[in-house]
């Protein structure tokens, strides 16, 4: 498993069994062995965005937004990252990579409490603004999710209203479908009673009581066609 950076500085010193000298009593002096979780207790700032974050995928802006600003001594935990990477302790035990860093900040007079410190801040600006874009997330999709209902509300009407028409249009067909079936029985009746008066009189019945239309019937061709 890879190390991850507060283990080059921060470890966990337990006292060892028969030697009651290391336990300390309440008050005393801590050790100079620190958890990353003790000294990011300490950090109770509140993350605070003063200015819009144009950019979510620069991180860089996000740590401007939230105002972090890099200490006078130029140490940040991103320098003490490369500094783990130099190409000259990149190899090198932990123990001595973490040795080597300790060093190097002892002579430029920083704690790493401070770089930790800064670790924690830009942690927590992350994290804070991590909560800014789930809520703003969150309302957006609830925002469109409303949308969608009011969409198909309104898709609903309009089927519900052209439903509507489409079934006054097969209405008012079969309206009239019946009326029309109707008159072509009372038709047939017609030419029924035509058809047998004229059969007294007339060896071929011209009278058609097929029910059919004469506009349905072939047209009669013209004369010497």
């Amino acid at each position: 498993m890879s190390k991850k950076w507060y283990d080059y500085f921060v470890t966990v010193e337990r006292p060892k069994e028969g030697h009651p000298e290391d336990e300390r009593a309440p008050g005393a002096p801590s050790s100079a062995a620190q958890t990353v979780a003790e000294i990011a207790s300490g950090v109770g700032v509140q993350t605070t965005f003063t200015a819009p974050v144009a950019n979510p995928t620069s991180f860089e802006e996000i740590y401007q937004a939230a105002e972090i600003t890099v200490a006078a001594h130029g140490y940040t935990i991103f320098k003490i990252a490369d500094m783990l990477q130099s190409e000259h302790i990149r190899g090198l035990p932990a123990n001595v990579k973490k040795s080597s860093v300790l060093l190097a900040l002892d002579a430029a007079g920083v704690k790493v409490e401070d770089v930790i410190k800064d670790a924690v801040l830009r942690d927590k600006a992350l994290d804070t603004y991590e909560r800014v874009q789930e809520k703003a997330l969150q309302e957006l999709e609830a925002r469109k999710t409303q949308e969608n209902r009011d969409i198909q509300a309104e898709i609903d009407r309009l089927v519900a209203e052209h439903q509507a028409r489409m079934q006054k249009n097969n209405d008012e067909v079969a309206k009239e479908k019946e009326r029309f079936y109707g008159w072509r029985l009372k038709k047939q009746q017609e030419e029924l009673k035509i058809a047998d008066a004229v059969s007294y009189f007339a060896t071929e019945n011209p009278i058609s009581t097929s029910g059919t239309s004469a506009a349905s019937s072939p047209a009669p061709k013209p004369p010497g066609s």
